[in-house]
């Protein structure tokens, strides 16, 4: 199960700070990332982390590269996504994703646990 929280509504140049809480999962070799979508559009991968065997690998969106920073707790039972410099085009509703022991980067279509999303709008 994943439970996000943290969205809400931000002048552009804000900064907002999503988590994402995960339960229920079996092994501690998990992708977890960030999607979002917009009403009429394909969901996009924002970001994405693999915490598996310390491989530590991630995946960012060229658009908020430099902006962006997915991060996970200690426990690796919670990611962040810590949005920075926020613009307009990023509102969205913000999905995170979880697909357990490999790396699947940003592809929507392999990911198989998904929470209910949460609003993020940048006026």
């Amino acid at each position: 199960q994943l439970v996000e929280s943290g969205g809400g509504s931000v002048q552009a140049g804000g900064s907002l700070r999503l988590s994402c809480a995960a339960s229920g999962y079996t092994g501690s070799s998990n992708c977890m990332a960030w999607f979002r979508q917009v009403l009429g559009k394909e969901r996009e991968g924002v970001a994405a982390l693999y915490a598996g065997n310390g491989d530590g690998r991630t995946y960012y969106r060229q658009s908020v590269k430099g902006r962006f920073i997915i991060s996970q707790s200690a426990d690796k039972h919670t990611v962040y996504l810590h949005m920075n410099i926020l613009k307009p085009e990023d509102t969205a509703m913000y999905y995170c994703a979880a697909e357990e022991g490999r790396w699947v980067g940003g592809d929507a279509r392999q990911y198989t646990y998904w929470g209910q999303g949460t609003q993020v709008t940048v006026s």
